[in-house]
């Protein structure tokens, strides 16, 4: 997972590419040191989506961008649009199956 350090960075990738996986984090955040290492995982799967990592303590905008209220936060775009999102504990077998579906929908 590429880390981004700016918001202009991250919205410019979303519009470039066909699927991205954005994961927003804190540095002092127990839960999202945990679900990291899961995400990624499971992201192994599926070479063709782009991840990248966002430190909400560093680009403080990004909680106005993206209607952040808590972390961590998954956010799933497709062709520059959110499909979904998961925040704060994330069930990492539905959010596989999302990517899944996702993933299976857009090589058809």
């Amino acid at each position: 997972m590429k880390a981004i350090h700016t918001l202009h960075s991250i919205s410019n990738l979303i519009q470039q590419e066909k699927l991205v996986l954005l994961y927003i984090s804190r540095p002092n955040c127990s839960v999202c040191h945990a679900l990291l290492p899961q995400v990624e995982q499971v992201l192994k799967e599926y070479p063709s989506m782009v991840s990248i990592h966002a430190d909400a303590d560093e680009i403080p905008e990004i909680a106005g961008e993206f209607s952040i209220f808590t972390v961590p936060v998954v956010i799933v775009f497709v062709e520059g649009k959110e499909m979904f999102r998961k925040a704060r504990f994330v069930p990492i077998e539905e959010l596989k199956g999302q990517i899944q579906r996702l993933v299976t929908m857009m090589e058809n």
